[in-house]
């Protein structure tokens, strides 16, 4: 197990691995990533499409250097039925109307085609004052269903550690100021980096998943 100092490896490290698998197992053909910022999931698909569409938004702050597409989630710039596979992690709890985005992401994609979405169940306020929802299980079942989707897979991230562990980790890190001269700058990476730690081997053996930090889903278009 690789440790960095981050405040966030511990997230990254298990949505991550579970993100390439359901990718390896669902995507093919032509891929639109909603939300795509930075591209981190390009090199984690190029085995398994054929093609990788970057999409976001002008104002977006990420580099734009990256994005294929401009347009939003509730309105793509392309024909319907053009891709084979939606990619969209960490966005739909960013979006005033979920219901308008899924069911734009139905009209591009092919029958049969397959949406995989990354979606945050416990999260702190985050690229505010963009931040509308959080999502159960339950709700995510319905909005996909309701916009013509067959669930396939719904799985929780984590158990409650990883929640616990990593917005623990989020609250002391804002004590991280200063500068260098703080020592608190160079103390708090080193207790963040135990605390997750400790948290990857508990979830291990823990299965309170009602307490998870975000839910993966994959569904497919029926119509």
């Amino acid at each position: 197990m690789t440790i960095k100092f981050s405040k966030n490896w511990l997230v990254n490290k298990i949505g991550n691995k579970k993100i390439h698998n359901t990718i390896k197992k669902y995507a093919k053909g032509k891929l639109l990533d909603i939300g795509c910022g930075e591209k981190p999931y390009k090199n984690m698909t190029k085995h398994y499409v054929s093609e990788y569409i970057g999409l976001d938004h002008k104002n977006t702050l990420h580099d734009k250097s990256e994005i294929d597409l401009f347009g939003t989630a509730y309105d793509i710039p392309v024909e319907n039925d053009t891709f084979d596979t939606v990619l969209c992690t960490a966005v739909l709890e960013h979006l005033e109307e979920p219901d308008k985005a899924i069911k734009e992401t139905n009209r591009v994609l092919k029958k049969d085609g397959c949406a995989i979405y990354a979606v945050p169940l416990f999260w702190h306020l985050h690229e505010e004052p963009r931040d509308f929802y959080r999502y159960t299980k339950y709700g995510l079942k319905y909005l996909f269903e309701k916009n013509n989707f067959e669930i396939v897979e719904l799985k929780p991230l984590s158990g409650f550690w990883v929640t616990f562990g990593q917005e623990l980790v989020y609250y002391i890190w804002r004590f991280r100021k200063g500068g260098k001269v703080n020592p608190l700058w160079w103390i708090i990476p080193v207790i963040g980096t135990f605390i997750q730690m400790i948290c990857y081997l508990l979830n291990k053996v823990d299965n309170s998943r009602e307490f998870t930090w975000a839910y993966l889903l994959v569904a497919k278009k029926i119509k």
